[in-house]
């Protein structure tokens, strides 16, 4: 019973509710990235290099015969791939960025150490006497 109950105080934390939320916004981010690449980014690109469409690029190493499929290198594929890492990358880095920033800024406020009683009579005492 201790290991259930170790679980559920595992599982009930910030950090791992935090982990979750993050895995589901970042797999929907990374839908729309995919999609900012399939459907923007790579359609005029292809266009400028010739009215290539890259989804589809490979080269065949062995073409299909008899009922078995052929075997590819999906090079096309793989350069989509490598741009939807590259968008999320940057994203990631600017988001990463700004909480740094924010971090920063909270690390400068110091706060005012609080005087206790004791020191501000004894300062008052001083100034009085100084007078």
């Amino acid at each position: 019973m201790k290991i259930i109950s170790e679980f559920k105080e595992f599982a009930v934390k910030g950090n791992v509710l935090d982990l979750a939320i993050g895995v589901i916004v970042g797999g929907a981010f990374g839908k729309i990235v995919t999609s900012l690449v399939n459907d923007i980014v790579m359609p005029p690109l292809g266009l400028l290099l010739g009215g290539v469409d890259f989804a589809y690029q490979k080269w065949v190493l062995k073409e299909a015969a008899g009922g078995v499929s052929e075997v590819a290198l999906n090079y096309g594929a793989f350069i989509n791939s490598i741009v939807d890492f590259l968008i999320v990358a940057v994203a990631i880095f600017f988001v990463i960025r700004q909480i740094n920033r924010f971090k920063k800024q909270e690390e400068t406020v110091e706060p005012v150490p609080l005087t206790s009683e004791d020191i501000v009579l004894l300062r008052e005492i001083r100034d009085s006497l100084q007078k």
